[in-house]
């Protein structure tokens, strides 16, 4: 019978007249060194451990060998690091690096005894699958997330991150598709996107996330989109009181309750509206002259028409609505949007193009945390536990998105997207040495982003944000 080992030197392709061979013999050898950066922004404000009072645990703390800001950290770290499986933990529990992050006294675990300095897959899971009736008395599963603190929690990181308080913000909302390929709890076949998925609901300023919530797909896009603007609106004029808000969103979210709400409540909107025939013949002038403008120059022509609008049943009085009549090559294409902005404040062009097209971007954001931070990574059962890996993708956002706000500001990097600076910054090889009074990490010296380290480092240790909150 053949006895199969595992090789210990490979013998590759040779280089000339060079032998070129490998070797699992490097030592504790990191390839995310750059992560070190991300830990200087959490000491800094705090993210996560702020994060980890959104939940209860009714762990023994004697018999636990790992804390419930340690869990959070390990998950939040891995998934701004770009591991975004559970299974890549049985692995990770064992890198010196993430030791570092999370904060463990120890982060090289002892070859003499059994066991790794981090948590592996499984009692990671437990924090997922936790019941929300979970108590001290569960067997398994006791460390509770409650959602209602974690929804305030993001508009507080917002409130300390964003910086003074500004005469006016703009409030995007959106809702996405978050495709499924199992037979989790809350899905649905969505027509639109012809699939089974999710249909989560985002709200951002700016860059910053504000709300992510996860929903089944069989609802309207606006459904309970005003019970979150409501709790947002308020909490934000509690510390802002002067802060004028603008709520921003396609025509999936023009609605009379919304509208209505926005209107007896100081809050300005411009949402999109879905064009129909008494819209369309409202702007035919405009359509013709557009169409008569492309050909005689064969580049795309837009008018802007405003006028006053109600439907004849769902909207209980008339609005401002902007009319855009553009041609193009593939012919006549009508656009309108409704607003409670005055023309004083905004022409029919500057609204339309300058404020309300302006949302495209925060489809960027929601491609980042979706596509690079793993936010569509919901293969749980449940609708519960698929929410907290929603919010611990979006707790990795925040992270990077300061990272990206405070250390790369003034340069080259300062608009770069997550996976850039996944890529350039944090997947940096190193050596990793630990001694009694010091943790040595002996960087790559080929690394072409030496200066760019260096600065960030300054930005940050310049910085003093206030301390985040998640009351």
């Amino acid at each position: 019978m053949k006895t199969e080992c595992t090789p210990t030197m490979f013998e590759l392709q040779p280089l000339g007249s060079r032998q070129v061979t490998a070797r699992f013999d490097g030592g504790r050898i990191t390839s995310d060194a750059g992560g070190v950066l991300l830990r200087e922004v959490e000491i800094k404000t705090g993210i996560i451990a702020r994060f980890s009072e959104c939940f209860d645990d009714f762990r023994n703390s004697e018999l636990i060998h790992h804390s419930l800001p340690e869990l959070l950290k390990q998950r939040v770290f891995a998934l701004a690091l770009g591991y975004e499986d559970l299974n890549d933990h049985e692995q990770l529990r064992h890198d010196p690096l993430l030791a570092v992050l999370v904060g463990k006294d120890e982060p090289v675990c002892d070859e003499k005894k059994r066991g790794a300095v981090l948590a592996g897959k499984s009692t990671l899971n437990r924090l997922e699958l936790t019941p929300v009736g979970a108590d001290a008395s569960s067997r398994y599963k006791k460390i509770v997330a409650r959602h209602h603190k974690v929804e305030k929690f993001f508009v507080n990181a917002f409130l300390q991150l964003a910086g003074p308080e500004p005469e006016e913000i703009v409030l995007d909302l959106d809702a996405t598709d978050d495709p499924l390929h199992g037979h989790q709890l809350g899905r649905f076949f969505h027509g639109y996107y012809d699939g089974y998925c999710y249909l989560p609901l985002y709200i951002f300023c700016g860059e910053h996330l504000l709300c992510a919530k996860l929903r089944p797909s069989d609802i309207d896009a606006a459904a309970g989109a005003l019970k979150q603007v409501q709790q947002i609106v308020a909490r934000i004029r509690e510390s802002w009181p002067k802060t004028r808000i603008i709520l921003r969103a396609d025509s999936g979210f023009c609605r009379e309750h919304l509208m209505r709400w926005c209107e007896e409540n100081g809050v300005d909107y411009v949402f999109g509206l879905a064009k129909n025939k008494v819209l369309t013949k409202i702007i035919g002038k405009e359509l013709h002259e557009a169409e008569v403008a492309f050909k005689q120059s064969g580049k795309p022509a837009r008018l802007f028409q405003e006028f006053q609008y109600r439907t004849k049943k769902s909207w209980c009085r008339e609005r401002r609505v902007i009319g855009k009549a553009e041609h193009l090559a593939k012919g006549s294409n009508p656009r309108f949007v409704v607003t409670s902005l005055s023309a004083e404040r905004f022409d029919a062009r500057a609204l339309y193009e300058d404020l309300y097209c302006a949302r495209g971007e925060m489809e960027n954001r929601i491609k980042e945390q979706q596509l690079y931070l793993f936010a569509d990574r919901t293969s749980c059962r449940t609708m519960r536990a698929n929410q907290l890996r929603l919010w611990l993708s979006s707790v990795a956002y925040v992270l990077l998105q300061t990272l990206r706000q405070q250390g790369l500001r003034g340069t080259e990097m300062a608009q770069a997207r997550c996976d850039t600076i996944r890529l350039k910054l944090l997947k940096i090889g190193a050596i990793v040495r630990v001694s009694v009074r010091r943790v040595w990490f002996s960087l790559s010296q080929s690394c072409p982003y030496q200066t760019l380290f260096a600065k960030i480092l300054e930005n940050l240790k310049g910085w003093q944000p206030l301390a985040l909150s998640s009351a």
